[in-house]
């Protein structure tokens, strides 16, 4: 598409103005860095809320303030029937005539990455970098036919839909994982040689440190239930040859988010690998953060790589038992966490971790597939995310073409 065919942002919205006088709307809504409108985190205990600005559904609002400090302009849609109201610093706008341009096709083109890279080009000299309501309406957009705007809202939304269903699948998968570990390994509830509950039809239990367990199984250390346990390490930052290459993935602790981990953000060179403490980790082996924010987050890998320091590898016999370490510490999780030790940064060491106690079921039960299983669907639900993303992404990019 060439530039001639490119818009004017302003001669298609308008400012809107209207104000919550009668202090008859409570529900306060900001807006996130993704571009959604979420609860506001506000204190707004004694705040006269009629000053604050009103948002009706197919309307927008946006935080002109911090786009230089951020990169991004937080905007968003409202596609609420119900009226809420914003900060009396937003901006709320319209589109003037919504037979020449879609409400969702303006807004997939705020969602667009090089849109933002172009309002952090515009913003002012303050220090959080403002964005001035003059710039963004001199800003340009393609504005193609209103069935060509439908065709694009449609395929776009097609992407966003499927996201959302495998997002509340994994979602579903792992709510039925924890029911089954809680009923399992807590209530002992599992299927005995009758395929009746163990516990409630007779199963013979025996006394253990950690109260009533049943016969046959006993507790260990998670030490002692892997086969082996790793942390990691960083090669040196400034020596280029060490990350230029494309050799072998490394993982950060703020890439685990109690998820299936499948691919690195980062990779090292063999020669920055040898330099280092890093040490290469198997698939199925069990992550946990030790360090930071993210410290007790678990991820299981599901491709070989390494990892820095600041993460604990525990790999085990099989996928099976790598998925139940995984739930089992899990469920564990807000304990775990409550141990780390405060300071410049949460920690948790690779020796509190090795002393965990954790208990070992017998051989039938352990190896059972039923976690793999759902882990493998997580994975292949995660995957495709990916790529869906990696497709809306190109849709969004396309716009700037006229597709």
């Amino acid at each position: 598409m060439n530039k001639v065919n490119y818009k004017r942002l302003g001669d298609y919205i308008r400012e809107v103005d209207v104000r919550n006088d009668d202090g008859g709307i409570n529900t306060l809504l900001g807006i996130n860095i993704d571009k959604f409108f979420m609860p506001s985190v506000a204190n707004v205990v004694g705040t006269d809320l009629t000053l604050y600005k009103v948002v009706d559904k197919n309307q927008f609002a946006c935080n002109r303030m911090h786009v230089g400090r951020d990169k991004r302009l937080p905007v968003a849609l409202s596609t609420k029937e119900e009226k809420f109201i914003v900060s009396p610093a937003y901006d709320v706008f319209e589109i003037i005539d919504k037979q020449k341009l879609l409400p969702d096709y303006l807004m997939m083109w705020f969602s667009r990455a090089e849109f933002d890279r172009n309002t952090w080009f515009y913003t002012d000299a303050d220090v959080r970098g403002g964005l001035s309501w003059n710039t963004f309406s001199d800003m340009q957009l393609p504005v193609p036919l209103l069935e060509k705007q439908h065709e694009i809202v449609n395929e776009y939304n097609a992407i966003q839909n499927r996201i959302d269903l495998n997002s509340q699948l994994i979602q579903k998968l792992e709510e039925t994982a924890q029911a089954i570990y809680k009923q399992w390994f807590v209530d002992f509830e599992f299927p005995d040689e009758n395929d009746k509950s163990y516990k409630s039809n007779g199963g013979e239990m025996v006394e253990s440190e950690m109260g009533e367990i049943p016969k046959g199984w006993r507790v260990t250390t998670v030490q002692d239930f892997c086969i082996d346990m790793k942390s990691g390490g960083t090669p040196n930052r400034d020596i280029m040859k060490f990350w230029n290459s494309k050799d072998i993935p490394w993982l950060k602790t703020g890439e685990i988010h109690n998820n299936i981990v499948y691919q690195s953000e980062e990779y090292i060179s063999e020669e920055g690998f040898k330099s280092s403490s890093a040490k290469k980790l198997p698939k199925d082996t069990v992550l946990m953060a030790m360090y930071g924010a993210t410290a007790g987050q678990l991820g299981i890998l599901k491709f070989e790589a390494c990892t820095n320091q600041a993460c604990c590898g525990m790999i085990c016999e099989n996928p099976q038992q790598s998925a139940y370490l995984y739930y089992s510490l899990l469920y564990n999780q807000e304990f775990i966490k409550s141990q780390a030790i405060g300071g410049a940064q949460e920690n948790l060491s690779k020796n509190f971790i090795e002393k965990l106690p954790i208990l070992k079921p017998t051989d039938n039960i352990l190896n059972d597939d039923i976690f793999k299983t759902i882990t493998n669907d997580k994975e292949i639900l995660t995957l495709e995310i990916d790529n869906l993303e990696i497709l809306a992404e190109l849709l969004l990019s396309k716009m700037a073409k006229g597709r």
